[in-house]
């Protein structure tokens, strides 16, 4: 880039950060869908629909075309143009695509600072979304604005297509390509440096048991709940139990107290009228990463295992999830740990309980490597489950992605990466995690996370380094200005 780019990228600096906060002011958590006075359907939610609109009116009024697809989805566009065989310019006919998203996970409890304050404070700007996706799309932005106010001319048609609900279930992204093309090739910006040449396998399930009625008396299970999405390692997990005989409760309190002591696990047991309140705490982490985590869910059920239920389907399913589960993050113990050489072994995680009084069940998410299939998952694990008589419902299943590391993509960001950072050691990744890059062919997950930064997206007080928030809008600044050249080809 010349040095014309870099001056206005860092005239943009001041007010990038301050729409970043703005975005982050805004709990763009997906919710129940809105219905407007005048018809229109927001399908994930009044907040995130207000942080869309918000950040579309940003970039109209900074001169860009902006599109809102139905309100699942949009994208901020300039158009470029390339020369023409008689020597003068026509219409680009190609489109580098940027694919990131407003939404995000679910708060949590243990911020030091609001959730959606946007706080600017020890160099970092504090929130939901700062670096899970609103910082990264925010600097790519106001690096296609400083590119733009500097008088480049794009040789290929550049679209920041938004989505919308990300951290769920990618229906607003299916409905925007129903009715906008793919781009013809691009990078999201949602995970991390230098880049991703691949991307495990993500499928979801849940693994369910049918509870019969009891007419005995004895110890009940009145409620079971843990965690609050199946991409995050649960950080708490609750049971009430009640029993007619208030001398098992003092028991529970001894049981608990020693499996505290042979765990390290803590517990919470506490009275709730006649019946017994026990909770469990654990350590959120991404799903994809659920070894960096304390499941919540494992903990309480590896205690509520040791209690005598008078439901037997009930002691059941504790039982399979003791044996299968628990506090393995690999798969082992349900029998589908796989690895390769490409990208490492599989993970799983335990994310959500549900308990009805007619059914009890655990969803879990799976990553697994490249090489291999939803479909030997399942295969590997279904011995498990038949043996105690449980049944799945199968839910997500997206494939995994790999780009070999010479492909002219992965080498244009790896050289994005190493001429601004100096680092040349740092290599191609291949990750857990899910991106928009799945969606469209020729498109890889590049930033923004640098090599040795902790990982504090899905996590309380996901905060962004400024530092690092003003160095991605350079390099994608330069990511952008390579990858629109008239001779950039995949």
């Amino acid at each position: 880039m010349n040095g014309e780019i870099k001056e206005y990228l860092q005239k943009n600096k001041d007010e990038a950060i301050q729409t970043l906060k703005s975005l982050i002011s805004i709990n763009s958590v997906q919710s129940d869908p809105v219905t407007t006075a005048d018809g229109e359907v927001y399908p994930f939610g009044q907040g995130v629909e207000d942080a869309f609109s918000h950040l579309l009116k940003v970039a109209e009024d900074s001169g860009f075309d902006v599109c809102d697809v139905d309100h699942y989805g949009g994208h901020i566009e300039w158009k470029g143009v390339k020369p023409s065989e008689d020597g003068g310019t026509r219409p680009a006919d190609e489109t580098l695509g940027i694919l990131a998203h407003l939404d995000t996970v679910p708060v949590g409890d243990g911020w030091e600072h609001g959730p959606f304050s946007g706080d600017i404070e020890d160099g970092y700007i504090w929130g939901r979304g700062s670096i899970d996706d609103k910082g990264p799309l925010t600097a790519n932005f106001y690096a296609m604005k400083a590119l733009k106010e500097a008088g480049y001319v794009p040789a290929k048609n550049i679209r920041l297509i938004i989505g919308l609900d990300e951290e769920t279930n990618w229906i607003g992204m299916d409905h925007y390509f129903s009715k906008e093309p793919r781009p013809d090739f691009g990078y999201s910006p949602d995970a991390d440096f230098p880049v991703l040449n691949g991307e495990k396998g993500i499928m979801s399930f849940k693994i369910a048991a049918k509870l019969g009625r009891t007419t005995v008396k004895g110890l009940e299970l009145r409620k079971l709940s843990g965690g609050t999405a199946v991409n995050m390692v649960p950080a708490q997990a609750r049971a009430v139990v009640n029993d007619p005989d208030l001398k098992v409760y003092d028991k529970i309190r001894e049981m608990a107290e020693q499996y505290e002591m042979t765990t390290g696990h803590s517990l919470g047991i506490h009275r709730m009228g006649k019946s017994l309140e026990i909770t469990a705490k654990g350590k959120s982490a991404h799903g994809s990463m659920p070894e960096q985590g304390i499941n919540a869910i494992s903990v309480l059920i590896g205690f509520l295992g040791q209690l005598n239920f008078i439901n037997e389907d009930i002691c059941g399913f504790f039982d399979f999830y003791n044996a299968c589960i628990g506090m393995a993050t690999d798969g082992s113990k349900i029998g589908c740990a796989m690895a390769d050489e490409q990208s490492g072994a599989l993970s799983m995680n335990a994310g959500l309980v549900d308990y009805d009084g007619k059914a009890v069940s655990v969803t879990c998410d799976v990553r697994y490597p490249v090489t291999h299939s939803s479909d030997e998952v399942y295969s590997l694990m279904m011995p498990a489950i038949d043996k105690y008589g449980l049944g799945v419902l199968k839910g997500e299943d997206r494939a995994p992605i790999y780009f070999d590391t010479d492909s002219p993509l992965i080498r244009t960001f790896m050289d994005c990466y190493s001429d601004s950072t100096g680092d040349t050691e740092s290599r191609p990744l291949v990750i857990g995690g899910g991106t928009y890059a799945r969606t469209c062919e020729n498109v890889v997950a590049f930033g923004a996370m640098f090599p040795g930064d902790p990982q504090l997206e899905h996590q309380p007080n996901e905060r962004f380094s400024l530092e690092r928030f003003s160095q991605i809008m350079d390099i994608y600044a330069d990511a952008i200005y390579r990858l629109t050249q008239p001779d950039f080809s995949i």
